[in-house]
């Protein structure tokens, strides 16, 4: 590391790939784009102008750009010695949504803090700071097998879902136990990531069980032309959305569903959205770009493999599939293949939390690029 700070010092070329941040710039123009044209109705009534939730997610990207050139220039030292510190931070924050007149409610879910205008979810910032910190304790421990399952991966999964259960938060569980699981089979292995899977999934039956709106949930996406009006109606809008678009789409801001058919159009269900819009087409080309994105991506830990660094590794690994697991689960929700949980679709949707993490974690892995190619 030393190396690359004289390299960086001396002037010397440092490759960074450029993909890994014009990927999602490209993503990030194209869902600005879908927001404008899908808001266009509900801004004007509510907030008196066509633009104003559109130019609200360009300010949020530009907070977002602030934040992956910072986390960019900062060393990957800071986050080896800080992970702790980051991890307590991001649990703080979640305990906060919890309490009353300082968390704030919506939808029947503390899962929010705000000053004024201003309001993100910390769920966004916990599932970095696990990434981090995981990858560190993972780097470090000695323990292997059931022993390092018990006392740092279940340990850190535990702590970090229970303020999430308690606000309640199904999507965000769902994104930090993959996660968690997935940084124990890249230093571990899978054996018993496999076991407590299995084990999860029976148990999350009783979970769906315990509350009437995941019941609902669950049904409607079982068959949810059982209620085509109510707990259906949802699932239902965003599949004629796909049908709609077809092959080629309907063109940009001629969809229907917008109006008052497909609810969260803009930040649960865009991809629904860009289906009718731009048809077969846009959506293949939008998971095209997720794909190129990860190969990307994948190339910079093998990198940080043949480093024989397993924190640096683990960290690249972890930053990446934080990325992906969101990505899969939204795309599993609109698509039907498994029930929504409320999670955004990266660099796509609307939403500034999950923007602004999204592209910290972008400045991370170019980072994490930019020393390991200098070492």
């Amino acid at each position: 590391m030393e190396r690359a700070y004289r390299q960086e010092s001396e002037g010397v070329h440092v490759r960074v790939d450029p993909l890994l941040w014009m990927i999602p710039l490209v993503l990030v123009a194209f869902g600005i784009m879908m927001i404008f044209s899908l808001t266009a109705q509900v801004s004007l009534e509510e907030l008196g102008s066509p633009f104003a939730l559109g130019l609200r997610q360009v300010q949020w990207f530009c907070i977002a750009i602030g934040a992956m050139v910072m986390v960019y220039v900062i060393p990957i030292s800071f986050w080896r010695r800080s992970s702790g510190i980051i991890w307590l931070f991001a649990l703080l924050l979640l305990v906060l949504t919890l309490i009353p007149g300082v968390g704030i409610k919506a939808g029947g879910a503390r899962r929010w803090l705000g000053v004024g205008g201003f309001r993100f979810q910390p769920v966004e910032f916990l599932s970095l700071a696990v990434a981090v910190h995981l990858a560190k304790l993972m780097s470090v421990s000695p323990k292997r097998g059931l022993s390092s399952f018990l006392s740092v991966t279940l340990m850190i999964l535990g702590i970090s879902v229970l303020p999430l259960i308690f606000q309640p938060n199904i999507g965000g569980t769902m994104v930090i136990f993959g996660l968690v699981m997935a940084l124990h089979v890249e230093a571990r292995g899978w054996s018993w990531p496999v076991f407590l899977g299995g084990g999860a999934l029976m148990a999350s039956f009783p979970l769906i069980l315990s509350a009437g709106y995941r019941v609902r949930r669950y049904m409607a996406f079982l068959n949810p032309w059982e209620e085509p009006m109510d707990s259906g109606f949802q699932m239902i809008q965003g599949l004629v959305a796909f049908s709609n678009g077809g092959i080629l789409g309907v063109g940009i801001g001629k969809g229907l569903q917008k109006l008052n058919y497909l609810p969260a159009a803009h930040t649960d269900y865009i991809f629904a959205t860009i289906g009718e819009e731009f048809g077969f087409v846009g959506t293949i080309s939008v998971i095209l770009l997720f794909f190129l994105w990860t190969t990307r991506a994948c190339s910079v830990y093998k990198a940080a493999r043949s480093t024989e660094d397993p924190f640096l590794a683990s960290l690249v690994w972890g930053v990446t599939v934080s990325v992906l697991i969101p990505f899969f689960i939204n795309l599993g929700g609109v698509l039907k293949l498994m029930p929504l949980t409320g999670i955004p679709l990266p660099f796509v949707s609307y939403g500034g939390s999950s923007l602004l993490f999204m592209w910290a974690k972008v400045g991370l892995l170019m980072r994490a690029c930019r020393e390991i190619y200098a070492s």
